[in-house]
């Protein structure tokens, strides 16, 4: 199924598919359309001979400097040579085709009168799979994601480098194999390419679809914790959700009620316990506190999927403003970052409540011969560590403000670092949930495990881990189930009970 675009209707479901899934990708008729109107109206424009920010002035502090027409093409040439700096890793393959996906879908809004080859030649990229060699650092994340488009741009003219099979490339050599011809620039293109928040969209539109399959996992693990601790499941009354007036709070209480209701331990804590630790009992309101974070987060992602990120943006007349700067996708970022951080504390402490005998009445560190075995008693020092790691990314990059362009952009987000820290925090948050979920494993191979839901999840991990008593390395699986989170393999038995 191929996923059309047109500026205006792309959502995050179809954004994965492309961008991790590898779907193929087509220019709506009428996106097409749009697109060669406004670049009449920029070629109009160039005649008449008035001064059009980056297409007949410099740039950034250089804007009153005027460019002879002659040299206009040269000048975009310039732009991306001279931006395409930047330092650290190459991106890795889902992010660098997410950038170039939501680069065409901006474009194909028509607004920054480029040419309809120029869109077309990102798709093909797509479409056969082109990864341009674009280093992870060196945004700043306003005037666009200038260094990694850049890098971007560089290739689609012929230039720089490509990831090809895991191997670093010449962009011309791998052109001449795939038979790919290079894009002739013309006036703007190359301001149009750099300018906007393509990158740092990527990173935590990505994120964002990894946070949602975490999330739904921590469903499970809570709910398992509620067993193997013998919590009671008064704190997921409907009647207190309600109370709340939060629907996320009642839908997180109606799914781990459900996942619970027929499993012997929360049954004897139903008849035995009056209350249970925080970790246990403010689990809802912690877990629903995330989700509403997440529907924020959702909303601003669509919206900036299907934006207008250019300067200038082209109407009947060519108007400068700040449609490129990357505030709503920082301050996006940086919230979410906090709601999962906060989300891997409450798990790491139950987590630790589980390997604590003299809290849960379990054997020390789950060891089935403890002092000879020290059981899973790392696990807990890895999720501590992993929680640590995300309290210090969890700091807010858009607090943060170095002026660039010799004070002419005297304000930029940081968003660019605040999507790449957040990655690293939810991949953290799929390790915390990872040990979870092996912790109560382990004490369902020593204890026995009971009800629907659990009992499905329990023997779809014992086919993956197999059965273990001693002492062993740990590494392998938690290796295992963090996959079998991003691959989605152990919701996939719930149906649309998980759905955020």
């Amino acid at each position: 199924m191929v996923v059309v675009i047109d500026g205006n209707s792309l959502n995050l479901e179809d954004f994965i598919r492309v961008a991790i899934y590898n779907e193929k990708v087509e220019l709506s008729n009428e996106a097409r359309k749009t697109v060669i109107e406004n670049r009449k109206k920029v070629e109009l424009m160039i005649s008449k001979g008035e001064p059009i920010y980056g297409i007949n002035t410099g740039f950034g502090e250089l804007v009153n400097l005027r460019i002879d027409e002659i040299k206009e093409r040269e000048l975009q040439i310039n732009l991306l040579r001279s931006h395409s700096t930047g330092y650290g890793e190459p991106l890795k393959r889902e992010f660098v085709r997410g950038i170039i996906l939501s680069r065409a879908n901006a474009l194909a809004k028509g607004y920054s009168g480029v040419t309809p080859e120029l869109i077309d030649l990102l798709i093909e990229f797509l479409n056969k799979d082109i990864i341009p060699y674009i280093p992870e650092k060196g945004s700043v994340g306003a005037s666009g994601d200038l260094s990694p488009l850049a890098h971007l741009a560089l290739v689609l003219i012929g230039e720089w480098k490509i990831i090809d099979q895991g191997r670093i490339r010449n962009t011309s050599q791998v052109f001449k194999e795939r038979g790919i011809k290079p894009l002739e620039l013309k006036e703007k293109e190359g301001l149009s390419l750099i300018n906007g928040t393509s990158y740092m969209l990527s990173l935590m539109a990505i994120a964002y679809w990894y946070a949602e399959l975490a999330i739904r996992n921590s469903y499970i693990s809570t709910a398992w914790s509620f067993s193997t601790l013998k919590a009671t499941d008064k704190a997921l009354s409907l009647e207190l959700a309600k109370a709340r007036n939060f629907p996320e709070l009642i839908k997180v209480s109606e799914v781990i009620a459900k996942i619970t209701n027929d499993n012997d331990g929360v049954i004897w804590g139903r008849k035995t316990k009056v209350q249970d630790a925080y970790s246990l009992r403010c689990a809802p309101t912690v877990l629903a506190s995330v989700l509403n974070t997440m529907k924020f987060v959702k909303e601003t992602l669509e919206r900036e999927l299907n934006a207008a990120t250019d300067n200038p943006l082209i109407f009947n007349e060519p108007i400068s403003g700040c449609n490129f700067h990357g505030e709503p996708i920082a301050l996006a970022a940086d919230y979410l970052a906090i709601a999962l951080t906060d989300l891997g504390n409450i798990i790491e402490r139950r987590i630790f409540r589980i390997l604590d005998s003299k809290l849960s009445g379990l054997n020390p560190f789950l060891a089935n011969n403890p002092g000879l075995e020290s059981g899973l008693m790392i696990s807990q020092y890895v999720a501590a560590a992993l929680c640590n790691e995300n309290k210090v990314l969890a700091t807010p990059s858009s607090i943060d403000n170095i002026p660039t362009s010799a004070n002419q952009e005297d304000h930029v987000s940081m968003g660019a670092t605040s999507a790449r820290k957040l990655n690293q925090i939810v991949d953290n948050l799929i390790g915390i949930i990872s040990i979870e979920l092996l912790v109560n494993y382990k004490a369902s191979l020593m204890y026995g495990i009971s009800g629907k839901y659990l009992t499905m999840v329990f023997e779809e991990l014992r086919g993956k881990l197999g059965d273990f008593k001693g002492d062993v390395a740990l590494t392998p699986y938690i290796e295992k189930i963090s996959m079998m989170i991003k691959n989605g393999e152990l919701i996939s038995h719930f149906g649309n009970l998980f759905n955020i």
